[in-house]
């Protein structure tokens, strides 16, 4: 029998407005764009997306994800990604930290699209 071996799940978040899109990740977030994919220049995009172990996928494509999705990430230096964001001029979005015992510390951020991206860094056990 084969070994089956996992990899790091990818979310594909729909999008509806390539520039709004690129200004949320690219520019705000920090994400570089690692690929984009149309079966025409007229068609929808379909993109990945990705800072450090950060891998999204990006597509216009109807029945690619829904509207509201949440994407959970783990990471270390939430405080940190907090400080760089908060220092952007973005006016879309002001986040703030939740601090929870048992979660640890989340920082949330909701796309121009509705969906939610939740960084937390667990506590320290």
């Amino acid at each position: 029998m084969s070994e089956i071996t996992f990899r790091h799940p990818v979310p594909v978040l729909r999008v509806f407005d390539v520039p709004k899109a690129h200004e949320f990740y690219l520019g705000y977030l920090g994400c570089a764009v690692d690929w984009e994919h149309r079966f025409a220049p007229e068609l929808p995009l379909y993109t990945q997306v990705s800072r450090g172990g950060l891998v999204l996928h990006l597509s216009e494509h109807h029945g690619d994800g829904t509207p509201g999705s949440v994407v959970y990430t783990e990471l270390s230096g939430v405080r940190a990604l907090h400080a760089e964001l908060s220092a952007k001029d973005y006016p879309f979005l002001s986040p703030g930290l939740e601090e929870d015992g048992e979660i640890g510390l989340t920082l949330t951020l909701t796309d121009p699209f509705g969906n939610q991206l939740r960084f937390n860094e667990p506590p320290a056990r």
